[in-house]
Parts: structure tokens; C-alpha cells; sequence
């Protein structure tokens, strides 16, 4: 995993970020109810997509928005959703995938991330934001976990 690189979403790479596989149990962490929520409140131009290719092959997918003006502080510099292949996992993939949206944030002038998430399980995100440096702020009214990392 040495050649990793953030690319724009395009339709040469769409189908593989489509259909990345996750890691068996990890399928139930993939969209809190809080995301349908809160997506409602996020206007599709403030949105980050990006594929991390290894070479030539798609091995994940981040989706982040960046809206200055979201009346939900915790809304404006947020990480929607990130995937890893399961066969990719554990080799930096992921730390890579959030690592260039706080860049991209932090260049936009953003001093937070912040991830929603469903706390617990082993195959579950929790370890892998908590790893990152991410804490968590609050819980939501659905038991998800919203959580920041300072910039």
C-alpha cells in the first residue's frame, strides 16, 4: 500500500467504489439513522467525494461536506461516510482517506472534523476514530456517537 492516492469520484472509478466489500459485521455500521437526518440539513455542492486507489485499484471511498454557513456547528467540516475493502483494511488505507479530508478541511480553514457513529462492536468504527484521535463530543438521541478531531 505504498502508491495510495485521493482522486476525484468519476465514472471510470464509480463502479468499484460501488462495490467495495466490507468485512464480515461491518455492513451494520455502515449508515446511522442520524445520517439520514442530518443529510437532509447538507447542500449537495458541500459535498467531498473521493476514491483512494492503490495503483490502479479502488481500495476505498470518503465522503465529507464542508458548509461554512450549516446552522449545526457539528455539520459544517464532517466525514459522511468512509470505506475500506475489507481485504485493504488494517494496511493505512483509511488513515489515509481521513487524513486528506482534515487536510482538505484545515486548507478551507476549518480548525474540527467531526464523524457520527455507532459506538461498540469489534468490527465497528469506534477504535478506528478513536485511533485517529477523534473524541467523542456527544451522543445523539439514536445512541450514535458524533465525535471531533482538532485540526
Amino acid at each position: 500500500m505504498s502508491d495510495l492516492r485521493l482522486e476525484e469520484l468519476s465514472a471510470s472509478t464509480a463502479a468499484a467504489a460501488n462495490s467495495l466489500t466490507l468485512k464480515p459485521g461491518q455492513e451494520e455500521f455502515v449508515q446511522p439513522q442520524t445520517y439520514a437526518v442530518a443529510e437532509s440539513d447538507v447542500k449537495p455542492s458541500s459535498a467531498w467525494t473521493r476514491v483512494v486507489l492503490d495503483g490502479d485499484r479502488v481500495v476505498g471511498v470518503i465522503v465529507g461536506t464542508f458548509d461554512e454557513d450549516n446552522a449545526d456547528e457539528e455539520l459544517r467540516s464532517a466525514i459522511w461516510r468512509v470505506h475500506v475493502a475489507g481485504d485493504a483494511q488494517g494496511r493505512g488505507v483509511g488513515r489515509f482517506a481521513v487524513h486528506g479530508l482534515a487536510d482538505e478541511a484545515r486548507s478551507r480553514g476549518f480548525e474540527r472534523l467531526t464523524v457520527v457513529y455507532e459506538p461498540g462492536g469489534e468490527v465497528g468504527p469506534e477504535a478506528f476514530f478513536r485511533a485517529l484521535g477523534f473524541s467523542v463530543v456527544r451522543e445523539t438521541q439514536y445512541g450514535d456517537h458524533f465525535a471531533a478531531l482538532s485540526l
